[in-house]
């Protein structure tokens, strides 16, 4: 058994002796690439998302010098009727770059790479000798010459020395040359049947133009027909809460959220499989070691990029346009190049028909909580910390101390927010009721009755609360809010609460800088 070829396919066979969800179906995706002018694909997504079990997947199903039947037979690729044709059809080469970036960390690293796979691959080929001055490609031409065989070739976190070597170092600039001697060679489509590359980052970008162009690429943007594949969905978490008798409202809070491409709800794999494990859903997000990074960016604020953290803490949306961003974290220029970097690192989901990113669950939000906190933003952290007490007043029919606890939240965010309408009274109140979260599935412009009311928040399973209508008006009185509440019926939406339900009314006036609160028990 070898490290880079020949290397069997105990990885893949581990994962069917764990639990494991069906996700073979990406085999068929490859399959359709194959000899195909598609051949080169560069599928992307963010740490914890199973990138290096699909690699193991497909070294296992393609290798020619093991036997996988036992291990596809009873999964969806079976049924696929391109199974037999390509199944352990192909000698396939398999690097993981992050092999290569924890043991050599100066500019020769590149040239070792090739020097490696080179010496392992002649061993599986000895009678056809390396010559002086071959590469890596020019041994590969001579043995595809010799054998008939194209290659598969699947490189795991290709990325890995992007994210090592900053632009413009010479092992970033050897290594890009050296992806472009590969795969654009005028040989790489006879040597290579397919190119499976995944990692983090999309292919680096120099000006507008990828280093690879011949790539298709499959990202978190833009995950084109790979997006099922990308994630969890939610019917596989289900089954997987089901057979484990867990509450699958507790791992959707927390790990759901996701909208990759066409696929509205994807939920992050690793962190559902340890909440499984554990018995207990929690935060596994530090784990991915990307936390240092996001509170550096977010510390940047470029083009008031602080407001955007803050409304997305709030629920809110932010625009983005990922289109200009060059793939590269050491190269972050603007507002949109730092969301985006967030959303490859899965801080945020990205709507790609909206142009809209979003903080998607529970076990993230916690995480941008600390990326705040690490900024210090005292002023944001006052009002998270104060919501506990907010909530619970609001529940008691506390008016007075609700609308003071909007009034602090309004003036320690007033440094940030430009506070003037009410689309800024609903980030300031989404800030107020932060911690709300947990206890409760948040709506904004929820739609019931005969429109869509401002904020719903509907109890989650097992809690034992009241749910809540709340309506916000600006330089109008709270009575005018629970008259809007009631005349457009907004509790028809959600008529199951109807005997344990609060219509809330939040008002702002801005001549008097005052607010104003008013709570009723709804009476069908």
């Amino acid at each position: 058994m070898g490290t880079y070829i020949n290397i069997g396919n105990a990885g893949f066979q581990s994962a069917r002796n764990s639990e494991y969800v069906d996700k073979s179906g990406l085999i068929a995706v490859v399959n359709r690439t194959l000899f195909s002018e598609a051949r080169f694909s560069c599928v992307t997504r963010c740490r914890r998302f199973g990138k290096s079990m699909a690699a193991k997947m497909l070294y296992a199903y393609y290798d020619k010098w093991c036997d996988s039947r036992s291990l596809f037979e009873d999964l969806e690729i079976a049924r696929d009727s391109g199974f037999e044709k390509h199944l352990n059809k192909y000698p396939v080469i398999y690097l993981d770059v992050t092999g290569f970036v924890t043991r050599f960390r100066d500019e020769t690293i590149v040239r070792k790479v090739d020097a490696e796979l080179r010496a392992e691959i002649q061993t599986v080929y000895p009678d056809i000798p390396l010559r002086e001055g071959d590469d890596l490609m020019s041994y590969l031409v001579r043995v595809v010459d010799e054998t008939r065989q194209p290659f598969i070739f699947i490189i795991d976190e290709w990325d890995a020395i992007c994210r090592e070597f900053q632009a413009g170092t010479s092992a970033m600039d050897e290594y890009v040359n050296w992806l472009r001697r590969m795969f654009k060679d005028v040989n790489s489509s006879s040597v290579f049947a397919g190119v499976y590359m995944t990692g983090i980052l999309p292919v680096k970008k120099y000006k507008t133009e990828s280093a690879l162009n011949n790539f298709i690429e499959y990202s978190m943007v833009e995950p084109v027909n790979m997006a099922p594949f990308f994630g969890f969905t939610k019917e596989e978490v289900k089954g997987l809460a089901a057979k484990h008798k867990m509450d699958f409202d507790d791992l959707e809070k927390w790990y759901d959220g996701y909208k990759i491409g066409d696929e509205q709800s994807m939920f992050n794999p690793n962190s559902v499989m340890r909440a499984i494990a554990s018995r207990r859903c929690r935060s596994f997000w530090a784990f991915t070691g990307s936390f240092e990074s996001v509170a550096k960016y977010i510390n940047m604020n470029f083009d008031g990029l602080k407001d955007d953290i803050i409304k997305m803490l709030a629920g809110g949306t932010s625009m983005v346009d990922p289109t200009g961003f060059t793939n590269d974290m050491s190269v972050v220029r603007n507002r949109d190049d730092v969301l985006t970097v967030l959303i490859h690192l899965g801080y945020l989901s990205f709507d790609w028909v909206k142009g809209e990113c979003r903080i998607p669950n529970l076990e993230v939000a916690g995480e941008m909580v600390n990326a705040v906190k690490a900024n210090e933003w005292s002023y944001v952290m006052k009002s998270l910390d104060a919501s506990r007490q907010l909530l619970q007043a609001t529940i008691d029919g506390d008016e007075e101390a609700v609308a003071e606890g909007i009034a602090a939240t309004h003036s320690t965010g007033t440094s940030i927010l430009s506070y003037n309408d009410e689309n800024s009274l609903a980030c300031v109140i989404g800030i107020a009721y932060y911690y709300a979260r947990d206890k409760y599935s948040i709506h904004r412009e929820f739609p019931s009755g005969k429109g869509f009311a401002d904020l719903v928040m509907i109890p989650r399973k097992n809690v034992d609360s009241p749910a809540l209508v709340i309506e916000l008006k600006y330089n109008r009185d709270a009575d005018s809010a629970i008259r809007q509440i009631k005349e457009k019926n907004y509790p028809e939406g959600i008529a199951e609460y109807k005997d344990n339900l609060l219509l809330v009314g939040i008002s702002y006036d801005r001549e008097t800088k005052t607010h104003s609160c008013r709570i009723e028990k709804f009476r069908a």
